[in-house]
């Protein structure tokens, strides 16, 4: 079978450039990326559809194809102009990402895959387009709505203006609507994004959260060949590094691993250690942030939302006096990361994720699997996750609950290790992911309703939006 993915913001390429260090190249990179390669080890065609840049800034997205090693006879990365040559944020694609399509169709011809996988707005806009055009059912995989968004950011009639000037809520929503009303199936990683997420009013209409025929329960996973307690060689190399840096004596510590954007709430963590003296005394925290060697002099380098958020958490760190117990690590791979945790691991340590909400939760069930008791928000997908007892849940919005929370994982760390491990192994794998799409892909592929619409209208739904804050008031 042959399966195109709809991600025209994502930017793919072998070497995973970038990746987590801009808001645009975030955990659904990695999502699509493992589900194509598991999709071709299961004995299918895959082409990952996106955007081509020729910047000089952005060198590795410039070639109109592109794979991945090990994979290049059945997974291409398919490159097409959207909005000229320039890289451009998410906001600003959606006037062009008809054309987008219109090129991806021309270089299809005759020659259709047989099924379109969507992902986040954009990808789902693209597949509606698509539809319009041929008929090709598609699914659709959110990974996170504008409308949770929306509210998150505290946008209210005063700051409407300012805010879809920004983000341009108007059209992500319209999209995500469409997507909905269209997919054959939409594909959500827990029961409560289905019954949550897409039970927000801004989506009364497009689709009904309670009609379980219309949605497909399909959890992410981990790289179990990246993502393990067992070593690789790598190992001796980071655990060299590390020791020089932390002593071959180093305790215990919290680990969190995101980027520096402010629903990932690592501020929460460090003000749960500011405020917990016992916590400081027994685990020192390690942040890991992509591309920050030293806070203070690489700030300069980030973006303007990120050197708020570093600002911040400088601030309270330095308020509090505990530089000396707070490290933060450059990680350059996927491979080294997990080597760092591994390392960190077998001193007992912890993973926080304390995100104020987090539709599923990749990255603590990857830090479980190589042995970190995981502590995660109770806000969103860890909830289902850890339901069975194998890590710890905090409430985001407190720092003392959090300093608990972490406190009761080092405490029970060996139990919670084991417990974690074994959760991922049985639950939460690549090749599990591809198993669940397949199977509605399958169920869907001569779906009558799977036919071609009527082009879509124009993406605006600012009067509904408007109509919902008022609500609130």
């Amino acid at each position: 079978m042959h399966i195109v993915f709809l991600n025209p913001q994502g930017n793919f390429d072998a070497k995973d450039s970038y990746l987590t260090e801009h808001p645009d190249f975030g955990g659904q990179l990695v999502y699509v990326k493992e589900v194509a390669q598991a999709l071709v080890d299961l004995g299918h065609k895959v082409d990952i559809v996106t955007r081509r840049i020729r910047d000089a800034a952005w060198p590795e997205f410039a070639e109109d194809q592109g794979s991945y090693p090990d994979y290049e006879e059945n997974l291409r990365i398919l490159r097409f102009p959207c909005g000229g040559d320039r890289f451009l944020e998410k906001e600003q694609l959606w006037p062009h990402l008809p054309a987008f399509i219109a090129s991806m169709l021309e270089f299809y011809g005759d020659a259709l895959p047989d099924f379109a996988t969507a992902h986040y707005a954009d990808g789902g806009y693209c597949a509606v387009l698509t539809q319009a055009r041929t008929g090709m059912p598609f699914t659709f995989t959110g990974h996170s709505l504008g409308a949770q968004k929306l509210e998150k950011l505290g946008t209210t009639i005063a700051n409407w203006s300012n805010m879809e000037a920004r983000y341009l809520f108007s059209r992500r929503i319209a999209a995500e609507r469409m997507s909905m009303a269209h997919a054959a199936r939409i594909i959500v990683s827990t029961g409560q994004e289905q019954k949550e997420q897409y039970a927000h009013a801004l989506y009364a209409g497009a689709v009904d959260p309670a009609d379980d025929r219309h949605f497909a329960v399909t959890p992410p996973g981990v790289n179990e060949r990246v993502f393990s307690f067992e070593s690789t060689d790598l190992d001796a190399e980071v655990t060299a590094a590390l020791d020089s840096r932390f002593g071959e004596d180093v305790g215990p510590c919290t680990v969190v691993s995101s980027r520096l954007d402010e629903k990932k709430n690592i501020l929460g963590v460090v003000k749960a250690y500011a405020g917990n003296a016992a916590l400081r005394e027994r685990a020192a925290l390690v942040l890991c942030v992509r591309g920050l060697d030293d806070p203070d002099k690489d700030i300069a380098k980030l973006g303007g939302a990120e050197q708020t958020v570093l600002r911040e958490i400088l601030d309270v760190i330095d308020a509090a006096g505990m530089r000396e117990r707070v490290y933060f690590l450059n990680i350059g791979s996927q491979l080294e990361l997990a080597a760092t945790y591994r390392y960190f691991a077998r001193r007992g340590s912890v993973f926080a994720l304390t995100s104020f909400y987090e539709p599923f939760g990749l990255a603590p069930i990857e830090a479980a699997a190589t042995g970190l008791a995981p502590v995660a928000t109770n806000n969103g997908g860890p909830t289902e996750i850890f339901a069975d007892g194998s890590g710890v849940l905090v409430d985001p919005f407190s720092a003392e609950e959090i300093a608990d929370g972490l406190l009761d994982g080092l405490s029970r760390h060996a139990a919670l290790s084991k417990a974690a491990i074994k959760r991922v192994q049985e639950t939460y794998t690549w090749r599990q992911t591809a198993e669940g799409y397949l199977a509605v892909i399958d169920a869907n592929r001569s779906d009558t309703n799977n036919k071609a619409i009527a082009q879509p209208r124009e993406l605006d739904e600012a009067e509904r939006i408007l109509g919902f804050l008022k609500s609130l008031e």
